[in-house]
């Protein structure tokens, strides 16, 4: 059996705590060590006390690249280039960054949404993990777009748990913000409009539409829903059946034909879609969870690709449906 030695830039926070959950318990992986300057010293357990008993790995300031063959860059948006101009890493050694830095597939990176790019991902030794936001409008309407059907106006709108807001504090994350709450913001400016449509025009070079978004804040922890929708003049069973074949061979998005609610994603890999036909408009949600393919989920997916394991090893997980 293949063994990845793998290390983790930026591990405290929380996409790097959910790389770490799933990879303990990778049969492909070993973490070779946890980095954070913040919490350099210190046990896994205190750092992210839901693997208390689950592993012996202390926080470390230092980065050791000898015989590494995968590394994760879980750092804030805007370091991940910096440290990467500063540390450098084997030609062999696959790079995974789940920031905004390198979505634009600048410097060698390949944009990593499985669904579009797994050939790609195949080949890549750098990967740009998605946004969740954009992971969940992408999924949405990326069969709609490839068809043709976008060259208009596209709305759509979504709600996140707090945890997508990342683990440092802020005025938005406190409790008594976010709790019996919902705001509204970065409407129609979101940053993931910029990968998304960067996408839709590699899926329909002919793409035109505008992707009017508004981004909400909800008074939940995990989980983002989207709802997109445009005028449509076909059937629904027309468009189930574009959706059913574009998704036939994804391993983790699934073309639902009955109501969905959002607690069956969460704690898993999956995104599901829906489709429904009123008033003219073609209307889909897309449900994910922020953490995992909104993530870490979603880099450990792009991990199996890389290096041409199954998509799904260490990734059958449990939804938290009640």
């Amino acid at each position: 059996m293949t063994t990845i030695n793998t290390g983790i830039v930026g591990a405290a926070g929380y996409t790097g705590g959910e790389l770490i959950r799933l990879l303990l318990h990778h049969p492909n992986v070993a973490i070779q060590w946890i980095h954070s300057n913040s919490q350099k010293g210190k046990p896994l357990e205190v750092v992210h006390p839901d693997l208390i008993g689950d592993s012996d790995l202390v926080f470390t300031d230092q980065i050791v690249t000898d015989g590494l063959d995968l590394v994760f860059l879980c750092l804030p948006h805007g370091e991940a280039r910096p440290f990467l101009e500063t540390h450098s890493f084997g030609s062999k050694t696959v790079i995974i960054d789940l920031s905004t830095d390198f979505r634009d597939e600048s410097d060698g990176f390949i944009y990593g949404l499985p669904e579009v790019n797994a050939a790609r991902i195949k080949k890549a030794g750098k990967i740009a993990n998605p946004g969740c936001f954009a992971t969940g409008i992408q999924l949405a309407l990326a069969p709609a777009v490839k068809e043709g059907w976008c060259n208009q106006t596209l709305h759509v709108n979504g709600i996140t748990g707090s945890t997508g807001a990342g683990k440092k504090l802020s005025p938005t994350t406190h409790f008594s913000q976010r709790n019996q709450n919902a705001s509204v913001y970065k409407l129609f400016s979101h940053q993931h409009l910029k990968e998304i449509n960067q996408t839709f025009g590699q899926l329909d070079p002919a793409f035109k539409g505008q992707v009017l978004f508004v981004p909400n804040r909800g008074n939940f922890t995990r989980g983002i829903w989207v709802t997109a929708y445009f005028p449509f003049s076909g059937s629904l069973e027309e468009a189930q059946a574009v959706y059913r074949d574009f998704y036939k061979e994804a391993a983790f998005t699934h073309v639902s034909q009955q109501d969905i609610d959002l607690k069956q994603v969460v704690n898993t890999n999956k995104c599901i879609v829906h489709l429904k036909k009123e008033a003219g408009q073609l209307v889909i949600y897309s449900i994910t969870d922020n953490l995992l393919k909104g993530a870490s989920g979603q880099a450990v997916q792009n991990l199996n690709l890389a290096f041409g394991l199954d998509e799904k090893t260490g990734l059958r997980l449990k939804s938290t449906a009640f």
